[in-house]
């Protein structure tokens, strides 16, 4: 079983950006699929990126261009650079663990606590 923490959300303005964070502990990182999804008030839980153990990315259409995922397993840890960030950004942001790979929140068993990314206009 994988342990995930995330860190480095906070408030930014239109345009900004913002590193995410996830540490892994418990396991071997590198053998597992790593992603990240957002929930927003009042909205379902959303794929954004997810990067596989063998580092090939997928992003949501709403990030392309602007986020980036990327992961370093002797740190285990998974990152999520997000840049020109937009008010609709704005939502608790998660990182997961899957021992396949998906972009679906059913794909993926183990999951953190989640970090609140804000966008202000």
């Amino acid at each position: 079983q994988v342990q995930l923490v995330e860190s480095g959300g906070g408030l930014v303005q239109a345009g900004g950006s913002l590193s995410l964070s996830c540490a892994a502990s418990g396991r071997t990182l590198s053998t597992y699929g790593l992603g990240w999804f957002r929930q927003a008030p009042g909205k379902e839980r959303e794929f954004v990126a997810s990067i596989t153990r063998y580092s090939v990315r997928i992003y949501a259409d709403a990030v392309k261009g602007r986020f980036t995922v990327s992961r370093d397993n002797a740190k285990s840890t998974v990152y999520l650079q997000m840049n020109s960030l937009k008010p609709e950004d704005t939502a608790v942001y998660y990182c997961a663990a899957t021992t396949g790979w998906g972009r679906t929140p059913e794909d993926f068993g183990f999951w953190g606590q989640g970090t609140q990314v804000t966008v202000s206009s």
